[in-house]
């Protein structure tokens, strides 16, 4: 989701791991819940702190009726909102005719649903980060040498979602756009973003996941995972195979900021009847890495 943080002499937009609050336990320091996101994902905001006086609990509720919207619930009745968010039904009501107001949810009456407007507030994070911008051409010239796919992502809790991305006239069965969401623990982009973070702050994270089987390649077994994302982290780069999909395959690499921190990955999708992994470590590893350096650079330089 997208929130806003405070610098020293401005307020930023940025995606930040959030975990809203539901409820807000009355006169509580530091809260750590999760709650669905409006894709399907995991918000999760951990230490917030609200009793400082700035923390407006209006504002945590309001996300997390928005937020309540998912895959699995696309459309809510008053009730069903209330007892997603464990708020009452008047305060449920309450904020679901506030955003119907503003044009982010609209009603026949009975149900509830987000509109297009909802996608305005992920378009704000995308804009004010210009990450895709910056990376489209190195990306589309990556394509051609490569006549494959290539994509840009970050992390978002246990998934990743789609930045940019340079599609192929090649039919996959895969359908994916600015803004898809596919879980990090099965995807190349997404093992690579898992890789920056320290392993012993990762495992625990991992601990309260859903790590479901995608096919029956998929590795969902906690120590093996963080085996092969260790791998991942002395490689520099992840290489998947079926695991996502029957038949795909991927190399990803991480894209770092000014300081040296990851905050993106970049890949190359192709099917696994058409290019075999020699190849796709061999020959379109050297290209991605040049790629990303290139990308990474110029994200260095705004």
């Amino acid at each position: 989701f997208v929130v806003v943080q405070r610098t020293e002499h401005r307020f930023v937009l940025h995606q930040a791991p959030l975990r809203l609050v539901t409820p807000l336990p009355m006169f509580a320091k530091r809260t750590n819940v999760r709650l669905p996101n409006i894709l399907g994902g995991q918000l999760t905001v951990s230490n917030v702190t609200t009793d400082s006086g700035e923390f407006i609990q209006s504002i945590e509720r309001g996300l997390a009726v928005l937020s309540s919207f998912s895959t699995a619930h696309p459309r809510l009745t008053l009730s069903q909102a209330a007892q997603l968010t464990d708020l009452s039904r008047a305060t449920a009501r309450r904020i679901l005719h506030t955003f119907v107001t503003l044009g982010y949810v609209r009603s026949d009456g009975k149900y509830f649903e987000p509109t297009p407007k909802v996608l305005d507030l992920g378009y704000a994070y995308l804009s004010s980060l210009q990450l895709g911008d910056i990376a489209q051409p190195t990306m589309e010239a990556l394509s051609d040498q490569v006549r494959e796919s290539v994509s840009l992502a970050v992390l978002d809790g246990a998934e990743i979602v789609y930045v940019a991305r340079v599609p192929t006239k090649r039919i996959m069965s895969i359908s994916l756009a600015l803004g898809s969401r596919l879980p990090a623990h099965c995807t190349s982009m997404g093992r690579v973003l898992l890789a920056g973070i320290p392993p012993d702050a990762l495992r625990p994270m991992m601990t309260v996941w859903p790590l479901t089987a995608r096919t029956d390649r998929t590795v969902v077994e906690l120590t093996k995972l963080c085996a092969v994302i260790g791998r991942v982290r002395s490689d520099g780069y992840a290489v998947l195979d079926q695991e996502l999909e029957d038949g795909v395959r991927s190399i990803a690499v991480p894209i770092s900021d000014r300081s040296g921190q990851v905050v993106a990955a970049l890949n190359i999708g192709t099917q696994a009847g058409r290019v075999s992994l020699d190849r796709l470590t061999g020959e379109f590893l050297p290209l991605l890495t040049s790629a990303a350096a290139e990308i990474s650079s110029r994200l260095a330089k705004r």
